[in-house]
């Protein structure tokens, strides 16, 4: 890889130790952007245009810092329907009440902007989450891990133990998908 330290647009520690992985080191930027979705917005679209986003919006502060930034956003879906971060314990209940037994979709884009261009990879990975006691879920989130995680799990975490099967990228699910950031940085 050319280059071995970007700029990441993220304070996720979850992607610093997944680029660590990678050999790669990173400055943080946290990109402060718009995060709601459009009207009728396919969650696979919705992903990719706010990792553009974001890299964009660091880019517009230091593009000339010569290094690649890089941006990524991740989201559930359950069908159609996007489960972003809970922004309290009820709402981290019902995403998680919701995902229990279910199938449902993680989205997670990843964008790399250089020299004037941004180039972004999506990657979906189907997963396969068990029935879950509503008591086990009241302990989930009570313990405050799931609060700012999308559709409120980290499969990183105690959560992990109720995936059934995923079927793609489990670092992907874990919010950067080490295959296709790879690709983008090896691009450069």
């Amino acid at each position: 890889m050319q280059h071995k330290k970007i700029i990441l647009a993220s304070r996720s520690p979850r992607r610093v130790e997944l680029l660590a992985q990678l050999g790669v080191q990173c400055e943080i930027v946290p990109a402060d952007i718009y995060e709601s979705c459009l009207a009728g917005e396919d969650p696979a679209i919705y992903v990719q245009r706010l990792a553009k986003a974001k890299a964009l919006a660091i880019a517009a502060t230091h593009a000339n810092s010569g290094l690649p930034i890089l941006a990524a956003d991740t989201t559930v879906a359950l069908g159609q329907e996007i489960l972003g971060k809970p922004e309290n314990a009820d709402e981290a209940m019902a995403m998680l009440s919701r995902l229990s037994g279910s199938v449902h979709l993680v989205h997670t884009a990843v964008a790399v902007f250089l020299t004037g261009e941004v180039h972004c990879l999506l990657n979906t990975t189907r997963v396969e989450m068990m029935q879950v006691p509503k008591d086990v879920l009241q302990d989930y989130v009570a313990s405050g891990e799931p609060m700012d995680k999308a559709g409120a799990y980290g499969i990183q975490g105690r959560a992990g133990a109720w995936i059934a099967r995923i079927d793609g990228s489990y670092s992907g699910v874990m919010g950067l998908p080490l295959h296709e950031t790879a690709q983008l940085l090896h691009a450069w």
